[in-house]
C-alpha cells in the first residue's frame, strides 16, 4: 500500500484521525524531524499534546521515535496548551518543541506542530526541511517509555505549572482581581481549562471539563461558535469580559460587557495603544495580510515601522527572531506582544487585556471608543464558504486573471496579492479572498464601516466570486 504523502500547512501537519493521522504516520514525521534534529546537532526536545482524541497515544507515540534516535525527551502526562510547550521549550533550553495539536480544527482532526528554541513556530524553510525527509515507511518495534524513561532519554515535566508560574512573575494579578474585573471564560473544552480555573477561581467558567470530542464543535473562537459566552454576558449585570481559547489556547476570542464580540483586529489596536501609548514600549508592528489597515495608521501615528506578511503566526515569528517587535499578530485570533515567548498565546492576550482595564479603570467598550477616536470605527467579518476543491481553486484563478472589477456595483480601486487576494472599493472597505490550506474552505473577509455595510459587501462579494464558476 502507497504511503500518504504528509504536507505541513499553514501551521504544522493536520489530518483526519485514523485516516491520515495514524501511529504509522505520526512516527513517519516524528523520525524526519529527529533525522533533521541530528543534522543540526540538536538533542533535547519538549512535547505535549492537547484535549483531543488519540493525544497520549500519539504523543507517546512521537516521544518513543525521539528517543529512538537519542532525542532527550521532556514530556508532560497531562493535556498542555501550545504555548505552555513552546514556554517550556525555553525553560528548558531544549532545541525543540512538537505539540500534537490541530488547533482549532474540527474534532475528527489531529496534528502535529513543530517548535524551535527560542519558544515559537519553526520558521518555514526548517519546516520544508523536515517535510523533504518524511520516510516512505515507519520504524517497527521501539523502546517503551518505562526503558527511555530509565536511559534517561526520557523525563516527566509539568509544563502548566511552569506555565503558571512565569503568569504570576509578570502580571500583577491581584490589582486585575481587585478590579471591577469579572470574567466569563469559554475553554471551548480545549487545553486552557485548568489554567484560568487555576489563576482566576471566582470566573465563569463555559466548557472547561475534558471532552475529546468538543460536542461536535471545531473549537475555534469566532463569534459563531461561542453563542453562550455571549449570551452569559449580555445577560449578566455583573460580567464584564468574555474570554475565549481554541483547542490549544494559542488563539483567543472576546467579548464586552453588553456581549458584543471584539475581533482580533480591535484587540491588536489595543495591544498596540496599551504598549506604546500607556506602557511607553518601542519596536515593530508585524501583521498578517487578512489585518485591518486601521494598524498600518496607527503605527503611523506613533511613528513605527510596520511590516505585512503572509497569513501564518510563523511569518510573524521569523522576524521575532530578528527584530525588536512589539506588537505582531493575525486575524484569526494569534497574537504575541513585547515581553513574553514568540509565539501567539490566548491566554496571555487576554491576560494583558485585564491588565489595561484594571490600571485605566475603563471598560473594554470604553477602551475601543479610545482607539475609534485615533483611527475611526470600523467593523469586520468572515464566512467559510465550504466548497469542492475544483471550484475553490477556480475562483482562485478567476482572481488571479483579473476577473474581479466591481463587487455590488462598487469599483474594485485598488487590489493585493501578498496571500490571497485584498480588493478594496474604498479606504475603510474591501474584501478579501484566500483559500483554506487544510480544508476544502475558501475564506472571505469583509472590512466595511458597520455590520450592515460588511454583510452587504460579503454577499456580494460571494456573487462576484462565483459568477460564471461551474
Amino acid at each position: 500500500m502507497s504511503q500518504v504523502e504528509i504536507k505541513f500547512g499553514t501551521d504544522g501537519w493536520r489530518a483526519i484521525i485514523a485516516k491520515e493521522y495514524t501511529v504509522d504516520n505520526v512516527k513517519r514525521v516524528a523520525e524526519a524531524t529527529a533525522r533533521w534534529m541530528h543534522s543540526k546537532a540538536m538533542s533535547k526536545l519538549v512535547i505535549g499534546y492537547d484535549c483531543r482524541f488519540g493525544g497520549p497515544l500519539f504523543c507517546e507515540t512521537a516521544t518513543q521515535v525521539f528517543c529512538n534516535f537519542g532525542i532527550k525527551v521532556y514530556m508532560d502526562k497531562n493535556f498542555v496548551s501550545t504555548p505552555m510547550v513552546s514556554l517550556g521549550v525555553v525553560k528548558l533550553k531544549a532545541d525543540m518543541g512538537v505539540v500534537i495539536t490541530a488547533s482549532h480544527n474540527p474534532p475528527s482532526y489531529n496534528g502535529f506542530k513543530l517548535k524551535s528554541s527560542y519558544g515559537g513556530p519553526t520558521i518555514p524553510s526548517d519546516i520544508a526541511d523536515v517535510e523533504a525527509i518524511i520516510p516512505d515507511s515507519p520504524l517497527g518495534k521501539l523502546q517503551t517509555l518505562s526503558d527511555n524513561e530509565e536511559k534517561g532519554l526520557l523525563e516527566y515535566v509539568n509544563l502548566e505549572d511552569m506555565y503558571i508560574a512565569h503568569v504570576e512573575e509578570h502580571f500583577d494579578l491581584d490589582l486585575i482581581k481587585n478590579s471591577n474585573i469579572n470574567l466569563a471564560y469559554d475553554a471551548m473544552y480545549g487545553a486552557g481549562q485548568n489554567v484560568i480555573r487555576r489563576l482566576f477561581p471566582d470566573a465563569h467558567l463555559l466548557h472547561c471539563d475534558y471532552n475529546p470530542s468538543f460536542k461536535g464543535q471545531a473549537p475555534e473562537p469566532i463569534h459563531r461558535n461561542l453563542g453562550e459566552l455571549s449570551s452569559a454576558l449580555s445577560q449578566s449585570d455583573k460580567l464584564n469580559i468574555g474570554l475565549a481559547n481554541d483547542g490549544d489556547a494559542d488563539r483567543i476570542g472576546l467579548y464586552n460587557a453588553k456581549g458584543e464580540f471584539v475581533d482580533s483586529h480591535h484587540i491588536l489596536l489595543l495591544l498596540l495603544y496599551y504598549m506604546k501609548e500607556h506602557k511607553k514600549y518601542d519596536g515593530k508592528v508585524i501583521i498578517t495580510f487578512s489585518v485591518t489597515n486601521k494598524m498600518v495608521q496607527l503605527a503611523e501615528q506613533y511613528g513605527l515601522d510596520l511590516e505585512v506578511t503572509k497569513i501564518g503566526f510563523k511569518y510573524i515569528a521569523e522576524i521575532m527572531t530578528k527584530e525588536d517587535v512589539l506588537v505582531g499578530g493575525e486575524e484569526s485570533g494569534g497574537l504575541a506582544v513585547k515581553g513574553h515567548i514568540k509565539e501567539r498565546d490566548g491566554i496571555w492576550i487576554g491576560l494583558v487585556i485585564m491588565e489595561f482595564m484594571a490600571k485605566t479603570g475603563k471598560s473594554l467598550e470604553q477602551l475601543v471608543q479610545d482607539i475609534y477616536d485615533k483611527v475611526g470605527s470600523f467593523k469586520f467579518d468572515r464566512d467559510d464558504l465550504h466548497i469542492e476543491e475544483s471550484k475553490k481553486w477556480a475562483i482562485m484563478q478567476k482572481c488571479k486573471s483579473g476577473g474581479i472589477t466591481s463587487i455590488g456595483g462598487k469599483s474594485v480601486i485598488k487590489t493585493e496579492d501578498t496571500d490571497g487576494y485584498k480588493f478594496y472599493l474604498s479606504d475603510n472597505e474591501w474584501l478579501m479572498v484566500r483559500p483554506s490550506g487544510t480544508e476544502p474552505v475558501l475564506r472571505v473577509y469583509g472590512h466595511a464601516q458597520d455590520d450592515a455595510a460588511v454583510r452587504r459587501l460579503l454577499d456580494a462579494g460571494h456573487v462576484a466570486l462565483q459568477e460564471g464558476i461551474s
